[in-house]
Parts: structure tokens; sequence; C-alpha cells
């Protein structure tokens, strides 16, 4: 239950590869991977990530409410004092500069480099590395650096029509 002006904040995890990444991972790049991580965070009774390409480039939806399904797992990251209204006002700024659509990069700037930039606004928390650490670790192996290019021009939206920017 939210106590007057302090809000819960979560992390909701997914892997967008829905289990492909442990099977393939060990085959195709010589290690280990739990999951391709797509992440948002949930506050103020929504969830907001950051996807690439279009014009609403920070959306919102009902939590769990990407076409992704349900999270994989929810990390509990504390709470926040930060009111709805100044939130959004904050993700307004992000959308503007820092999260326009056309700065998405799938490996230097995507959702969870959002997430994790939001988490600390919010909480003064990062999100757990194993999420942040993925690129580095996908990069550093031949077959990363060989699909980099084309790696490189895909955006993740798992939004909808249902979904909506920042307003």
């Amino acid at each position: 239950m939210e106590q007057m002006g302090v809000y819960p904040v979560k992390l909701y995890i997914y892997d967008i590869s829905k289990g492909m990444a442990r099977q393939l991972g060990p085959v195709m790049l010589g290690k280990h991977l739990d999951g391709i991580w797509h992440t948002g965070i949930v506050v103020h009774g929504k969830e907001f990530f950051y996807a690439g390409g279009g014009e609403e480039s920070i959306i919102n939806c009902p939590p769990g409410g990407t076409v992704l399904g349900e999270p994989d797992s929810i990390v509990d990251l504390g709470s926040t004092e930060v009111p709805a209204e100044l939130f959004m006002e904050y993700l307004s700024s992000l959308a503007e500069s820092t999260y326009r659509g056309d700065k998405y990069n799938l490996f230097a700037h995507n959702c969870n480099t959002f997430s994790n930039e939001v988490a600390q606004f919010l909480t003064g928390k990062k999100i757990p590395s194993y999420i942040t650490d993925l690129p580095s670790e996908v990069l550093a192996t031949p077959f990363g650096q060989a699909l980099l290019p084309l790696l490189e021009s895909v955006a993740i939206n798992p939004g909808d029509n249902n979904m909506n920017g920042p307003r």
C-alpha cells in the first residue's frame, strides 16, 4: 500500500529471446546467456520504457502491458518521493534530449540504459549489472563483433498502439 508521498519503484525484466539465448548463447557466442533483456520501470501505477524509432520514444502502459506479456522477473528497487507530476516532467525532458527515438542504439543506448538512469533518478540505485553488462559481454565475442553492423540497425520496440508517450 502506498503511503502519502512515498511510491514503490519496481524493475520489470523481460527475456525478449523467450529462452533462446540460453540455448543458442553457448553455440553462437561460446558463452552462457540467461536472456536478452528488455526492462521497464514501474512507478505511479504505470510501466515506463524507452523504445527506438517512432515519434514517441518513452512509452508507458499498464504494468506488464507490453506485447512481451508478463515479466520474467520483477526487482524491487525501493521507493521514491518523486511525485507523478515531477516524474512526468523529467520523462518529457529525457524524451526531448537524451532519449529521443533517433538516439536509440541496441548496444549503447537502449531500454536498459534508460531504466538504469530512471532508477537512479528515482531511488539512487542502479539496475542489476547482469542486465547493463550484457551488451559489452556479447560484443567481446567474435560472433558479436561479426553481427555488430546488423544488430546496430535494429530497434527493439515492445510497444503497440495501446501505449502512450510520457504525457
